[in-house]
């Protein structure tokens, strides 16, 4: 049920209990002990009750598990749906082999560079700031957010990272918006438009092809 929360949608009991086969007794007492334990919040409107994950911290603790959860191989092939391999929501930001070259993109280009050693964190460098903004992103609204700026996130289908926190989040904006990709209405998946392969071609030299980094 959880895993179904992680395109940043919120969902009834009810069609959390389908989705996890499951009785709606038993999908509301799951609910119930995870709302308790921090890992989902309610939201009420009027006598509708929905679903969703409490924040990005949690969406990125299950993206872990779920490259964990996998059987380990001696070479690693990816084996997931063509469609959500390529490019898919992480809960509020991209995943996918789309979004770690992306993320791959970034630091070799020097717009992203690592806060500390092995602590996750990145920070945007001068030229990272102007290519952020010549996007059109506004850097210090996307700073000022009360949450983790910009860190890595283990692709569950790659097993690399891509980029997550506030401007992973605001990067996967600015690509819906301009209509590069456009979100499923019935999954995480993201269909990459014409333009949105142009784009990131001839914006940030990468290939929108079915292949691992």
């Amino acid at each position: 049920m959880l895993c179904s929360l992680m395109d940043g949608h919120a969902r009834t009991s009810t069609e959390m209990a389908v989705i996890g086969d499951v009785s709606a007794s038993t999908a509301s007492a799951h609910l119930a002990r995870l709302k308790e334990d921090g890992l989902v919040k309610l939201h009420t409107q009027g006598r509708h009750r929905y679903y969703s994950l409490a924040d990005a911290d949690v969406a990125r603790a299950i993206e872990a598990l779920m490259v964990i959860s996998q059987k380990p191989e001696t070479r690693f092939v990816p084996n997931t749906p063509g469609r959500l391999q390529i490019a898919r929501t992480c809960y509020d930001h991209m995943a996918g082999s789309l979004a770690v070259k992306l993320h791959d993109c970034f630091l070799e280009s020097g717009w992203l560079t690592m806060s500390a050693p092995d602590d996750g964190n990145y920070q945007l460098t001068v030229s990272g700031e102007k290519a952020m903004a010549d996007l059109g992103l506004d850097v210090e609204t996307v700073r000022a957010q009360r949450r983790r700026f910009a860190c890595s996130c283990l692709d569950w289908s790659m097993r690399r990272p891509h980029l997550a926190g506030a401007l992973g989040a605001a990067f996967l904006h600015i690509a819906t918006s301009r209509k590069w990709v456009i979100q499923d209405l019935d999954s995480r998946a993201l269909a990459l438009t014409p333009n949105g392969k142009k784009e990131f071609s001839v914006r940030f030299g990468v290939s929108t092809e079915n292949n691992a980094p």
